[in-house]
């Protein structure tokens, strides 16, 4: 696992909601449309691993997107996200609505995300990440940024720091290499 700073894992360690974008974080950010308009949308997933792993140590995983997309709805029904916020191109209504729903501050939530849309939740989150490949202007308003870009990992590598930042990553790994031979 990648070295992270200290000031990023005790970020990490308060948190207990992780929110995150889609078009640049959870995709690639490229819209594919067939002749009738249809989106699809490619997922990795690695991301989805991780966003399982958290979910089954009790962090609550959130997704809030200015875009509508069935395809995205069936990808969060498939990993259990049932927080999921479509067509806001305010995305601080989504937050602020989230952080009163769980009843969380700032400090308990992550956010990962890649544009300028994201900025206003970016300042305010008490871990702010970007994938590789956002935007120069997100790059310099996170925490941490992932060494991989959207659509391709970034997500997990968020993931598996909150996991090694809760104390979590070394039972995780190790319940893995316990399934080896024997």
């Amino acid at each position: 696992m990648a070295e992270t700073s200290p000031e990023v894992l005790a970020a990490g360690r308060r948190i207990r909601l992780l929110i995150l974008d889609v078009d640049g974080v959870l995709t690639d950010g490229r819209l594919t449309l067939d002749a009738q308009g249809d989106e699809t949308k490619t997922f990795h997933v690695r991301d989805g691993h991780g966003i399982k792993l958290l979910q089954a140590r009790g962090m609550e995983v959130a997704i809030i997107t200015a875009r509508h997309s069935p395809a995205l709805a069936h990808r969060a029904h498939e990993l259990g996200i049932h927080r999921v916020y479509q067509g806001y191109q305010d995305k601080c209504l989504a937050y602020t609505e989230l952080k009163i729903a769980l009843g969380l501050e700032d400090e308990a939530v992550a956010y990962m995300g890649d544009d300028l849309l994201d900025l206003p939740i970016l300042i305010r989150a008490g871990l702010a990440a970007a994938p590789a490949d956002a935007h120069a202007e997100v790059l310099k308003h996170v925490h941490w940024h992932s060494r991989l870009g959207g659509g391709w990992g970034a997500v997990r590598e968020l993931c598996d720091l909150l996991l090694q930042a809760q104390g979590h990553w070394s039972p995780v790994l190790q319940s893995y290499l316990d399934r080896g031979p024997r």
